[in-house]
């Protein structure tokens, strides 16, 4: 047998952090050693940073990279390491990865294959490298081979699929299995998205099977950039099989996943199938030799720990609830907020984001501790004098309910029940008295008295828009960070009042749909996380019917009413902006879906009114806050879903819908 131990190590890396990054870099190479691994590979890109954007086109950042990649060869004495860079050549800007061997750089693997989709913009910045490519490049005084290489390591050979390349239909390895891969590694920064993980295990599976060789898959870690969450998804598999698997949505700054894998296996698997045929004739045509020594070790048993939530039925709520409390916790500690605020009205949106921000707390001092979480905040001193997580809670979370006279015993009820039962800060503040100075302004000023009858809309979003300075006032009293509260079914029909409700410097659930929030509110309540537990508190929160309370008690206001049904309005949702379908489709798709619930008349309103409040409120999708992409629906404009803010407003189209329902009508 010829044995080698292999890793997959994750990283927390910022854009641009170099001494940060570096240091990461440094940590996970010399714990990768005390461990005797032999072979590591890191992320996509994890020396500069994947999301710096625009900062790819800067000379400097090409530059800087170069010289801590420089700076890191001391640390790979006796270990090969794969470092993510960004690299010039010929006019062109190239993602690569490269090749260090005993503290010394071996050659640059060139990614083929670019993302361009969803919040994916590679090709703005860099070039795909063209297969069967070979050419030397500058780093310092010396000159390096780079372009689709193989690696011969004391005659093992390793290749590259970069992220992407494992993507795509013609992927990178098939021609690497005819070169004689053994060991093909996959450094990526591949975001999070409910079920990729699964997607991802399974190109890593049958990567290992139909190229026969070991594959080291390993991913970014946390809040690199401010939008994208990376779970730290990392594995190891040969010929089919999984060797181990990394716990995700680690708090630590790097986590390595190690495996000893079988090189003559593999080798002996690829020479049994009858399929495969090896390119003898260009065998050597892109294979650097690498002087380096295996040593010998010996056999290890998989372990694959799997963490005890990937194992229960919720399994998408636990990856929503890690992934937003990881999200929010780098987001906190890489801006240097001193803590968040939160508007809580009592109802869902705003309880699911404080359940969230505290849910941080708990979480990772669970998983790293209570030092290790206090050294990643020390520029937060004061949290060192809590003696228990729901004081640390208390100091970096604070909850404001501001009434109106329209608020009801309700919601100020569920909106203190629910900060006092996850430990935040509870303040309540009265802020009629300043709507009813702006309405008497303004009706001295347009010379009559302000009606429900006339002005609604107007006497509704004053007091949403009054709520607002004195929320960012606290969160400036205490340089903190504001976190607004929408959703993405309110963003898609601009159910929100700008410079009101819409108020943060992060809108953490503003990727997910209203339902499915009000879904894991009940889950929250019932079970919540696995080492948490439920919090019986939100129950209070779950029993209403949601509702801006922003009219007079006795109009009964709810969103619902409002608008439509939240689960109508999220289909359509999804017909019209995921599927792309036009209103006469969504209609006739809803038709199928709900018309035992729902009469023709009433779907065919309820499609006519999206699309008006879609069209009409870009501009408001355009001013929100960033937010988390947490799935594949997102309406966010600057990473995933464009729409131009002027537009016909499908006024063609819905002719076309209202001609079909006078129709329907008139058959009845």
């Amino acid at each position: 047998m010829k044995l080698i131990k292999v890793a997959a190590g994750v990283l927390n890396q910022t854009p641009l952090a170099w001494d940060a990054n570096q240091a990461n870099i440094a940590a996970a190479i010399r714990q990768a050693r005390q461990q005797d691994v032999t072979v590591l590979c890191l992320p996509e890109m994890c020396i500069t940073g994947y999301g710096c954007e625009d900062a790819f086109h800067a000379p400097g950042t090409e530059r800087t990279a170069k010289e801590v990649l420089r700076d890191l060869l001391p640390e790979t004495d006796g270990i090969i390491v794969s470092l993510g860079l960004p690299i010039m050549h010929s006019g062109g800007l190239f993602n690569t990865a490269c090749l260090i061997a005993d503290g010394h750089i071996c050659g640059l693997a060139a990614k083929q294959n670019l993302a361009g989709e969803g919040i994916h913009y590679e090709p703005r910045w860099f070039k795909p490298w063209p297969a069967n490519t070979r050419v030397d490049v500058s780093i310092g005084d010396s000159r390096y081979p780079m372009g689709d290489l193989l690696f011969d390591c004391d005659g093992i050979l390793i290749g590259f699929e970069i992220c992407e390349d494992a993507w795509v239909a013609e992927r990178p390895g098939s021609e690497l299995a005819q070169h004689g891969v053994d060991v093909i590694l996959n450094p990526s920064a591949s975001h999070f998205a409910f079920g990729k993980h699964a997607v991802r295990q399974r190109f890593v599976l049958e990567g290992s099977r139909a190229f026969h060789v070991s594959y080291v898959y390993t991913n970014l870690l946390g809040n690199e950039a401010g939008r994208a969450i990376y779970d730290g998804d990392a594995m190891i598999a040969s010929s089919g099989q999984l060797h181990a698997t990394a716990p995700r949505f680690s708090f630590a700054d790097f986590h390595l996943t190690t495996a000893v894998v079988d090189i003559d296996q593999t080798r002996m698997q690829r020479a049994r199938t009858g399929s495969f045929q090896p390119d003898v004739r260009n065998a050597s045509k892109h294979i650097v030799s690498v002087p380096f020594h295996f040593p010998n070790i010996p056999f290890q048993q998989d372990r694959i720990e799997i963490p005890a939530w990937e194992h229960e039925a919720n399994v998408k709520e636990e990856e929503f609830s890690r992934a937003v409390a990881l999200g929010l916790f780098d987001y906190l500690r890489k801006s240097r907020s001193r803590g968040f605020v939160v508007s809580l009205s009592g109802g869902a949106d705003s309880a699911a984001v404080a359940s969230l921000a505290a849910m941080l707390v708990r979480l990772a001092v669970s998983e790293i501790g209570r030092d290790a979480f206090l050294a990643k905040l020390d520029y937060l001193p004061q949290l060192a004098d809590q003696s228990n997580n729901s004081g640390m809670v208390q100091q970096l979370l604070t909850c404001v309910y501001q009434s109106t006279q329209h608020s009801s015993d309700v919601t100020r009820n569920a909106a203190h029940g629910v900060a006092k039962s996850i430990g935040a800060r509870y303040l309540e503040l009265n802020v009629e008295p300043i709507v009813q100075q702006y309405v008497t302004l303004v009706s001295k000023a347009v010379g009559r008295e302000l009606t429900w009858q006339q002005d609604d809309i107007a006497l509704q979003n004053i007091q949403a828009r009054v709520r607002s300075p004195s929320v960012w006032m606290l969160a400036n009293l205490q340089g903190a960070l504001l976190l607004s509260t929408s959703n993405r079914s309110e963003a898609a029909v601009g159910y929100a009042t700008m410079d009101g409700d819409t108020s943060g410097g992060l809108s953490p659930i503003a990727g997910i749909d209203k339902a499915y929030l009000r879904h894991l509110l009940r889950w929250l309540e019932q079970q919540g996380p696995t080492g948490i537990g439920p919090n019986a508190a939100i129950q209070a929160v779950n029993v209403q019917q949601p509702t801006a309370e922003l009219r007079p008690q006795a109009s009964g206001q709810t969103d619902e009413d409002d608008l439509m049904p939240y689960d109508v309005l999220d289909t359509i949702e999804r017909a019209a902006i995921r599927d792309k379908l036009v209103p006469i489709e969504v209609f006739q798709r809803l038709q199928v879906t709900l018309a035992e619930r729902y009469t023709a008349s009433q779907l065919g309103g309820w499609v006519d009114r999206f699309f008006r409040l879609w069209a009409r409120n870009q501009w408001k999708r355009e001013r929100y806050a960033p937010s988390f992409h947490l799935d594949d629906e997102n309406l966010d404009p600057k990473t995933w879903c464009r729409f131009p803010i002027l537009s016909g407003g499908f006024r063609r189209e819905l002719r076309q819908l209202a001609k079909l329902l006078d129709g329907l009508t008139n058959t009845d």
